[in-house]
């Protein structure tokens, strides 16, 4: 037997935010604390391991983005008797800095969702 809308559950809406250029995939959650966690650590490797990545997805990950970015966003430091290192370059910090204004919008925005009873409650019309 089908319910109408009038029957149903409260409904949850979800939302993932994610950047793109030219319809390919740029930046998103996952880029953004592989960053976060190389900004703290001041190591690839280190960030990778923490996030469960491998070392090369995680290379993968920063080539990527500098490439459709078109600037780099990891000062890389090759390791060798002294060992290695990477900071994040300003770029990379202004567009984490965005991408956070984006999650406090959208955090927003589902407050106000949870807030407007027309939504949560679908009429039969």
């Amino acid at each position: 037997m089908e319910k109408d809308a009038g029957e149903l559950k409260e409904l949850d809406i979800k939302a993932k935010i994610w950047l793109e250029k030219n319809g390919e995939p740029v930046f998103g959650m996952g880029r953004f604390l592989l960053l976060e966690e190389i900004g703290s650590s001041g190591s690839i490797s280190a960030a990778a391991k923490k996030l469960g990545y491998s070392y090369k997805k995680a290379w993968s990950f920063i080539n990527l983005m500098e490439k459709r970015f078109g600037f780099e966003l990891v000062d890389k430091k090759i390791g060798g008797r002294y060992g290695g290192g990477s900071v994040l370059t300003e770029e990379a910090k202004k567009i984490m800095n965005m991408y956070e204004e984006l999650l406090k919008k959208e955090k927003v925005f589902l407050e106000d969702y949870r807030h407007t009873p027309h939504l949560r409650h679908p009429s039969k019309h």
